[in-house]
């Protein structure tokens, strides 16, 4: 069986990343293990309220887990593992760049910001906070 692996990011605003991944990625808010019903239930240390962190996952239980933590530093210098979302990528060359250009204007409208276009193949882009991900179709 293979491992699974999960994602994490460091935020200043775990919430509004949260939100915009949730989005990007039609992610969920990962339930918490039982017994506990909330997140606000869980035995956390005193100076780490639920809201400076964000778990989410994939309703359909196919993609990583993405946990968001706030942290004081700032993010300083590119990304050494970015996501990129893929789109679906039958039809034409035309029709393909159609959906990863209308893909990278749905997630500019939810907080992201496109970097460069790159030749038909990708759009870099950085999400609310700078993070580096990259929109494509997928090769089948």
């Amino acid at each position: 069986m293979a491992a699974r692996i999960s994602l994490t990011l460091d935020s200043t605003d775990a919430q509004v990343l949260a939100a915009f991944w949730k989005t990007a990625l039609g992610y969920i808010d990962e339930p918490p293990a039982p017994p506990s019903a909330t997140r606000e239930q869980l035995d956390l240390p005193v100076d780490e309220p639920p809201e400076h962190g964000a778990w989410l996952c994939d309703p359909d239980g196919v993609g990583p887990f993405l946990s968001i933590l706030d942290v004081p530093e700032p993010k300083t210098a590119k990304n050494r593992l970015h996501i990129d979302i893929r789109v679906p990528g039958h039809g034409s060359p035309e029709e393909r760049w159609a959906r990863i250009r209308a893909e990278a204007a749905r997630l500019v409208q939810a907080g992201g910001k496109v970097l460069e276009e790159v030749d038909w193949q990708h759009v870099v882009m950085a999400d609310p906070e700078g993070n580096e991900f990259c929109v494509a179709a997928t090769s089948s």
